[in-house]
């Protein structure tokens, strides 16, 4: 958020809410409306500091019902979208960033509103082994920010959270293909390795892909593939324990690391080793 968004003196905030709670005295607290959007705003400025994200986000929202189209308004939404998404309410943080992006377009809290946006995916990001449909959209809202924003430091952000996010996706094919592998549905577990090499090159699991796509090739006795794979292997992570276990598994064999026949992997081959994309 910009500085004009932060208090400019957390000691006057809280001296001017402390005067509005000394003004109700011992008798109800006076109507909301009874104060202007800068008293209310800042009351849900020392709120969210000093008690808790729900308690403060009511502030902000009758900023904006009471005042709208004033600063302060504008201000006040974009504070209720990060209040929202600090206590956890993704789908009212989005709606509030979206909100923010559909009336003011231009200003300059946009960048943050659309990285809000983002993280109120890449937040609920679970352990792997649960559904990743929320993984692809954070990925999709964190593209967003670094497409349409690309000189601030949300994009920067956002780019370091899209690896990350990406990379849990790539883990997901890993685990169920894993899974297959185990269970000798050799078939199907190929599938999900070479998703994780085709699409996923560039995370850190795909040399283990390549290790698992020699063990289920030399399972199925497909040898052309299986020496392929161990090529590639060989050729991007020759220093990895995965590498070593592959070509042990293949000199078992009286075979070696080399690319042959004319399988998906040997075009993966002269594509990635040889730079021969047609």
């Amino acid at each position: 958020m910009t500085g004009g968004l932060k208090s400019a003196s957390r000691a006057a905030t809280a001296l001017l809410v402390l005067g509005l709670a000394a003004c109700a005295g011992s008798q109800q607290e006076a109507p909301l409306e009874s104060y202007t959007a800068e008293e209310i705003f800042k009351r849900g400025e020392v709120t969210l500091e000093t008690q808790t994200p729900k308690e403060a986000v009511r502030y902000f929202q009758e900023v904006e019902r009471l005042y709208p189209y004033t600063e302060y308004a504008k201000r006040a939404l974009i504070m209720q979208a990060f209040t929202l998404h600090k206590s956890k309410q993704y789908e009212e943080a989005r709606s509030a960033a979206q909100r923010f992006l559909d009336f003011y377009p231009g200003d300059e809290d946009a960048a943050y509103a659309q990285y809000l946006m983002a993280l109120t995916y890449y937040d609920q990001i679970d352990e792997v082994g649960r559904d990743q449909g929320l993984t692809f959209q954070a990925l999709q809202a964190l593209r967003v920010v670094i497409e349409r924003y690309p000189d601030t430091e949300y994009a920067r952000s956002a780019a370091l959270k899209f690896e990350l996010a990406f990379d849990q996706l790539a883990a997901k094919e890993m685990e169920v293909g894993r899974y297959y592998l185990k269970r000798k549905n050799y078939t199907a577990a190929i599938n999900r390795f070479r998703t994780v090499v085709q699409d996923f090159q560039t995370t850190t699991h795909t040399a283990e892909a390549l290790l698992r796509l020699v063990e289920s090739y030399l399972a199925l006795g497909l040898t052309e593939e299986a020496q392929t794979a161990a090529a590639i292997l060989g050729y991007n992570y020759r220093a990895s324990p995965f590498y070593d276990d592959a070509f042990r598994l293949l000199k078992g064999m009286g075979l070696s690391p080399e690319a042959k026949g004319s399988s998906w992997l040997a075009a993966v081959y002269r594509q990635m080793i040889r730079g021969e994309w047609l």
